[in-house]
């Protein structure tokens, strides 16, 4: 391949890492396309025309998986799609994002949820199609413990440490979420695209969205569009009085600038409100700070917290809590 100039590079060096550290453990297939793309050149050019924010390797692999139905077989045939149709391509990508909409999340959330005194009210930032606001529709089992309801919709998690085990969902009065671009879980396009944003190989997983889609679309949350920090304010305003209001976050706050971060922490710190947030470790500097230690380097996992205090390890796909010792004072 011929040499790249330092953005392409950085680009490259992106899809290589997506392709050994995020793929690689769960999707052995998009880890081989990743990285056939840190090779391509022709495809590295597509990707330079794109804004920064839409040049990321899981974008690419949905849009691809979206306009033709079925993920590229292998990296020769992801280099066809592209090149023989990059128009199409281009619009997808600038049209959609990774709004990654994964119910298995609330198996994290729920222990936390349930802890809090209710009822509750739930705002999601970054909601997607809110399908994570539903923590109280599905049905758990933590180490073979069950909770909850029958549903269609079934979490299951193993834990270490010694953290909240629920005895029961709570009881939710309101759900709303914000987001640039809300998806509508009653339409078909939109279940269409969600699935397009989940890898090969992950089992269970369109079945999943199916159910936790069908779910909200029988029950449609108040899904508000615009800018979290703009909406945020106006939406916690406008929940029952005698509810505890939790706002909550699931792998958004990359999407913000290191500014914006900071003033959504400081927002929703000064909002009469219970925050929980489940973001990778560097995303939110003074909640790592809190951690008894700082975690191996290259481990994909996300940090579960609850008001600015780190309380596990999650997996970016739910069904794993890895208690952290603070934790153990909810137990």
């Amino acid at each position: 391949m011929r040499a790249l100039d330092e953005e392409l590079q950085d680009v490259a060096d992106h899809y290589r890492w997506f392709a050994r550290v995020e793929a690689a453990p769960v999707s052995p297939a998009y880890a081989g396309l990743a990285a056939a793309v840190a090779d391509d050149a022709d495809v590295l050019d597509f990707l330079g025309t794109l804004p920064k924010l839409k040049r990321q390797a899981n974008l690419l692999l949905a849009a691809l998986t979206f306009l033709h139905r079925s993920p590229p077989a292998d990296g020769a045939q992801l280099h066809d799609r592209v090149v023989g149709d990059p128009e199409r391509l281009r619009a997808t990508m600038l049209a959609r994002g990774t709004q990654t909409n994964e119910a298995a999340r609330c198996s994290a959330l729920l222990p936390l949820l349930a802890d809090l005194p209710g009822p509750l009210a739930l705002i999601e930032v970054g909601a997607s199609a809110g399908l994570c606001l539903y923590p109280d529709r599905y049905g758990y089992e933590y180490d073979g413990v069950r909770v909850g309801p029958p549903s269609a919709v079934q979490l299951r998690c193993t834990t270490t440490g010694r953290g909240p085990v629920p005895s029961g969902v709570p009881h939710v009065v309101r759900r709303a979420g914000i987001d640039l671009n809300p998806l509508d879980p009653a339409d078909p396009e939109d279940v269409d695209w969600l699935r397009a944003l989940i890898w090969p190989g992950m089992v269970g997983r369109r079945e999943r969205l199916d159910a936790a889609a069908a779910i909200a679309a029988r029950e449609p949350a108040d899904l508000v569009r615009g800018d979290l920090l703009e909406r945020l304010p106006e939406v916690v305003a406008g929940m029952p009085a005698d509810s505890t209001v939790v706002v909550f976050h699931t792998a958004v706050l990359p999407y913000l600038d290191a500014a914006a971060r900071d003033d959504f922490v400081a927002l929703v710190t000064d909002l009469p409100v219970r925050w929980i947030s489940q973001e990778g470790p560097g995303v939110l500097p003074d909640v790592a700070a809190r951690l008894p230690e700082l975690p191996d380097a290259g481990e994909n996992r996300f940090l579960l917290a609850r008001d600015g205090e780190p309380l596990a390890w999650t997996r970016p796909h739910g069904g794993q809590l890895d208690w952290l010792p603070a934790a153990a004072r909810l137990a």
